[in-house]
């Protein structure tokens, strides 16, 4: 009870040294303040920025193995010259992995787009749109996020109608004056009708694939607008998409299963490489983040150059403290007061400096993140504000533990002489 009664009177004597040089704590916590924003601030644009882009790359979905000519990842001795030479998956392959796959699978879907489409209905017009082909179970590897009218049947597909399910923006441009369902519009020289409108997403960050400005038709119907391509030279390439169980969580026991009866189709020879590239969204997501752990590394180097400059800024007010109040110290240690009591009183006083000047800084990067951002919505975490806070009382306990450690050894007889 002692030592905490003690070390609730060393918090007092600090507060009241903070209040009776009100103007001195806040210059010296203005160092502070401008090191944990810098900090903070670059922590919080490399988090927003890191959250925007894997938004914006949600679309190639989650457990998913995609098949495709090229790799999504390029190593550093990237062979493109062999990757050239691979030819396409093609409907064949599809149909050959729909009846081979065993149960590892919850979908397996085969699907194409072009862009830059154009939309009429009656007088109403859109350029720019995307038109995609997809087979029965795309909504399976993909979000099909339908609030108006309904999915494809499995009836609609095979027969590849003159059907399409439409993105908000879409609906609002064609049809402005009333619902989209049910409502034909025409591209390509075919008419479509209108069974579903998909949710509006908004702008993304990244230039990735919208639903907003996309177009579903069944694949068959795709395939007699546009030639599929068989090397990737000429016509549209198709993609391959199988998603995984929850039971096979890494997806290893299914991109095994993959490999092999992809090789077996091709007839590739057991010595001979695989023609094919198996992509997962794990790649995209390990290389973001280890280019924001680069990023966000850099900032914070940068920023730490303004917190030296906070805590030196701290400890010259510290020293300058001490030497005011050594007259203080003696007669507190000649009144018995202990080295760690005295010692307490300017360590406090530090991380209170350090403490305030930190939650300044937080405050600044919080009103900044308050303000709506279209580009780029920043948010201020808990883990960012708790960052600010630690390294706020490392540097005050570092900034203070010198004159601290002065303060508390000086003779009392030599301290209450001093002027």
């Amino acid at each position: 009870m002692k030592a905490l009664r003690l070390t609730l009177e060393s918090f007092r004597f600090a507060w009241q040294a903070l209040k009776a040089n009100l103007l001195r704590t806040i210059l010296s916590l203005l160092g502070v303040t401008v090191g944990i924003f810098a900090i903070i601030a670059v922590f919080t644009v490399v988090d927003s920025l890191e959250a925007n882009v894997r938004q914006s790359m949600s679309f190639v979905g989650d457990k998913v193995i995609y098949v495709n000519k090229w790799p999504w990842v390029f190593e550093r001795d990237f062979a493109w010259w062999k990757y050239f030479k691979r030819p396409v998956p093609t409907v064949r392959e599809f149909r050959e992995l729909q009846r081979n796959l065993g149960p590892n699978n919850n979908g397996i879907a085969i699907f194409a787009n072009t862009s830059g489409n154009l939309f009429q209905a009656a007088n109403n017009s859109m350029e720019g749109c995307n038109l995609q082909g997809v087979s029965f179970d795309f909504r399976q590897v993909s979000d099909v996020p339908v609030v108006q009218g309904r999915y494809f049947t499995s009836q609609e597909i095979d027969a590849s109608r003159n059907v399409a399910i439409i993105g908000a923006d879409i609906a609002e441009n064609l049809f402005p004056n009333g619902s989209a369902l049910g409502q034909e519009f025409k591209t390509r020289g075919q008419k479509f009708v209108v069974i579903g409108v998909m949710q509006k997403e908004g702008k993304k960050l990244l230039d990735t694939p919208s639903n907003d400005t996309n177009c579903l038709i069944p694949f068959g119907m795709f395939t007699k607008m546009f030639a599929l391509s068989t090397n990737g030279m000429g016509g549209v390439s198709p993609t391959i998409a199988v998603k995984g169980t929850d039971e096979d969580p890494g997806l290893l026991d299914l991109e095994y299963e993959l490999k092999g009866t992809m090789r077996n189709i091709r007839g590739l020879k057991p010595r001979d490489e695989d023609n094919f590239a198996l992509n997962r969204p794990e790649m995209l997501a390990n290389a973001i983040t280890q280019l924001f752990s680069v990023i966000g590394i850099a900032g914070a180097v940068i920023g730490s150059f303004a917190m030296l400059v906070g805590g030196f800024g701290i400890a010259n007010i510290m020293f300058v403290s001490v030497k005011e109040r050594t007259n203080i110290i003696g007669i507190q240690k000649s009144l018995g007061a202990k080295n760690y009591f005295i010692l307490f009183q300017f360590l406090f006083e530090a991380v209170f400096l350090c403490l305030l000047g930190g939650a300044a800084g937080i405050f600044l990067v919080w009103l900044i993140a308050f303000i709506p951002q279209d580009a780029l919505p920043l948010f201020l975490s808990w883990g960012n504000i708790s960052l600010g806070l630690t390294v706020s009382v490392v540097i005050g306990v570092l900034a203070g533990i010198i004159p601290a450690v002065l303060a508390a050894n000086l003779d009392p007889v030599i301290a209450i002489r001093a002027k």
